[in-house]
């Protein structure tokens, strides 16, 4: 498609206005990258907010890329359990339920603030309040709650409603918010005009980093003033591998998502294409990838911590050939997170992936913020919730990517939510775009598959046979009736020979423009 801008795609049609004014107006795509998740924590309350982090990946085009970290830190110091406002809840998903963990107790040090102000102060071309302003517009003017959000409202409706002031916020006579209503917090709208004027320190040093820290000694919390004024952005290289002559760049250690993702690719790198993506024994063998990679994380102990000594034992050629080997020779017997892809006319890609948890349930104090739970996900404590180590930074399955093919003539930008399905996600997509050559939408439209423990989950709109030959290779296995946000939300741009193109996932109410 042809473009003046570039391209954007998010989440939500408000998050990708936010992102596409940005590009107008004069900004690249760091601006519109961070005036977008400004925006989603307006538009997808329970994905974004002040009060979560994320990862950002960034290639300027004139400098190397990195990638910006600024997930949730664990506190500096761990108060007893009986001390502590920390409890479950159980979220209803319809099909099944799953326990979180709430409560002041519950919450790391956020980075969202600091990240999105230091990625656009070192990398945007605008001054540091424009990315805001759409953000603000919003929370003063309403969102009308789209399908998608009403639906993730209900599913963690014991959240938005655990305490007086989440349900003045997200509540209506008794009920959380639903479709068709509109969802306006002008709390947020008036603190983020305030943080637009005054910068991070307002966060880290000033009222709202003692207002945490207040309500954390009183009501049960580990957060201190201490664990605002020392938490940093860290910046880190790119986990960097090479897949059918291109260029991939993902999140790196400490974080676990863009290592499985690259191991994931290098077994399906050493083996035979079938002719046909959607045939029989193509979908058999992206199961045997995605159940190798499963493996791989569960014996290599992927979740006690990611490193690089980690990363190069697992991507080791050698060890790739035996995992691929063992699954060849065997058959196998939901955290909230949003995404936002953009690249703009120079050159210029940003690739970032947000999170709130699920949020605590308590709200800062006139910010209409919540803060996240991450201290109660269990994904991310696997050895127990009293076992987190302090002052650390938390790891995550999310995964940032940027590709560029051998000769420099197409770039592209994606990532997705989905707790620890990102990395399927990401695999199948990238293999589906690199490997098979589908275009960027079938790519992201196609029906994908998830390996968990002995289990298959297989999306609906895979051919009869190709069912059938999952079935017969996986005796516990789930068919799904259609398309669900359970398998991610890959919201992917690109930029080639042909022009701008850009698609957000449907699974998770995605949404593109090219600008």
């Amino acid at each position: 498609m042809g473009a003046r801008y570039g391209a954007v795609a998010c989440g939500h049609p408000v998050t990708r206005d936010a992102a596409a004014a940005m590009l107008t107006a004069g900004g690249n795509a760091f601006d519109a990258a961070a005036a977008g998740l400004w925006a989603a924590c307006v538009s997808e309350p329970v994905l974004a907010s002040p009060g979560g982090g994320g990862f950002l990946l960034a290639r300027p085009v004139d400098g190397r890329a990195r990638v910006y970290d600024f997930f949730a830190q664990t506190p500096r110091e761990r108060r007893p359990h009986a001390e502590i406002d920390f409890h479950p809840i159980h979220a209803d998903f319809g099909t099944t339920r799953q326990e979180f963990h709430i409560g002041l107790g519950s919450a790391a040090t956020p980075g969202m603030v600091a990240g999105l102000f230091s990625l656009q102060q070192e990398l945007g071309r605008m001054p540091a309040a424009e990315p805001l302003a759409p953000a603000i517009a919003a929370a003063r003017e309403g969102v009308c709650v789209n399908e998608l959000q009403g639906y993730i409202c209900s599913v963690v409706a014991p959240i938005l409603l655990a305490s007086v002031e989440a349900r003045a916020l997200f509540a209506r006579d008794g009920r959380v918010m639903a479709e068709g209503e509109l969802h306006r917090p002008r709390a947020l709208g008036d603190f983020l005009e305030v943080l637009a004027h005054e910068g991070p320190d307002l966060f880290y040093r000033g009222e709202v980093a003692a207002a945490i820290a207040d309500a954390c000694v009183t009501d049960g919390g580990h957060l201190r003033r201490e664990d605002f004024t020392a938490y940093r952005v860290a910046r880190r290289e790119p986990l960097d591998l090479a897949f059918h002559g291109q260029h991939i760049l993902t999140n790196p250690p400490p974080s676990a998502g863009g290592l499985l993702v690259a191991f994931g690719l290098a077994v399906l790198a050493g083996t035979a294409a079938p002719t046909a993506p959607d045939s029989a024994a193509a979908v058999r063998r992206l199961a045997g990838a995605l159940a190798a990679t499963r493996e791989a994380r569960l014996r290599e102990r992927v979740d006690d911590g990611v490193d690089d000594a980690l990363a190069r034992r697992m991507l080791d050629p050698e060890r790739v050939a035996h995992y691929r080997d063992r699954v060849a020779a065997h058959a196998p017997a939901y955290r909230g997170t949003t995404h936002i892809s953009v690249i703009d006319a120079a050159g210029n890609a940003a690739a970032g992936t947000v999170s709130n948890g699920e949020g605590c349930g308590w709200i800062v104090p006139e910010t209409g913020m919540m803060l996240n739970n991450m201290l109660g996900e269990a994904d991310l404590q696997p050895h127990g919730f009293d076992t987190w180590r302090p002052d650390t930074r938390l790891a995550s399955m999310m995964a940032p990517t940027l590709v560029e093919d051998g000769a420099g003539t197409r770039l592209m930008a994606l990532g997705s939510g989905g707790s620890n399905r990102i990395r399927s996600a990401l695999l199948q997509v990238l293999a589906a775009r690199l490997e098979a050559g589908l275009s960027l939408t079938a790519a992201v439209e196609q029906p994908r598959l998830h390996v968990e423990g002995d289990r298959l989950e297989i999306e609906g709109g895979f051919g009869d046979e190709a069912v059938a030959a999952l079935q017969a290779e996986w005796p516990e296995h789930c068919v799904w009736p259609g398309r669900n946000m359970f398998f991610g939300g890959a919201h992917a741009v690109e930029v080639g020979p042909g022009g701008f193109d850009g698609v957000g996932d449907p699974r998770r109410g995605g949404e593109a423009t090219v600008v």
